[in-house]
């Protein structure tokens, strides 16, 4: 899994208005829980670019005055308007302890039913795995190289090593489904055909009907 690393300063108190204070200067108060214990500092905001607004996974490194530790970004909250980095909370990371992580998804291949007109509709974007870090890939890959028209990829068709899903098992990934243009065509197609039929059978009436005058002149 890629990792990243931050720098961060305990906070002397826990509290909205010294929340509302390191924000002013530009930090994000944080929490890191997990471990035997909780711990609260701070991050400069500019840190956060790397985590946030990126669908990546990362095993953060975290410096916090001279204290190592490893943990996962597990939540953040963010300004309703300004988009901000309000809050952010960190699992840590502890040796032989699973943790729950969301991994990220990447399609591989092309579609047999996007190709013949179908429309891809991915459902899911990350799928919420347990097991331990060093298990834990940078992404997990969907094969859709065989998805036809009316096909889906669910959780349970996902072949994960060492690690276990928490999602419903019948979730569905990703599927194609038909578009309405090709609806359109494959009805337009038919109307044809059956009009096709009745003018080429009325044509066939047409010249029996010309025939019978033509042999009952001859006979006469």
């Amino acid at each position: 899994m890629k990792q990243v690393s931050l720098s961060g300063s305990l906070r002397e108190n826990v509290g909205k208005k010294d929340a509302k204070k390191h924000r002013n200067e530009g930090n994000v108060p944080c929490v890191l829980y997990g471990g035997k214990e909780q711990t609260h500092f701070i991050v400069t905001e500019l840190g956060f670019k790397k985590l946030v607004f990126t669908p990546d996974v990362f095993i953060v490194n975290l410096n916090i005055d001279g204290t190592e530790y490893k943990g996962i970004l597990q939540d953040v909250q963010y300004h309703p308007v300004t988009d901000r980095v309000l809050h952010a909370d960190f699992l840590e990371v502890v040796p032989n302890k699973p943790l729950i992580v969301g991994l990220p998804l990447t399609f591989e291949g092309t579609s047999p039913g996007v190709i013949r007109g179908g429309k891809m509709i991915k459902k899911m974007q990350k799928i919420r795995v347990k097991g331990l870090i060093e298990d834990m890939p940078d992404y997990i890959l969907v094969d859709i190289s065989k998805l036809e028209i009316g096909g889906s990829v669910k959780i349970k068709d996902i072949e994960l090593d060492k690690l276990s899903t928490l999602d419903p098992p019948n979730s569905v990934i990703v599927r194609v489904k038909t578009a309405r243009a090709v609806e359109e065509v494959e009805g337009v197609d038919e109307e044809e055909g059956e009009e096709g039929e009745g003018e080429e059978g009325a044509a066939e009436g047409g010249e029996e009907g010309a025939t019978k005058p033509e042999g009952e002149g001859a006979e006469s």
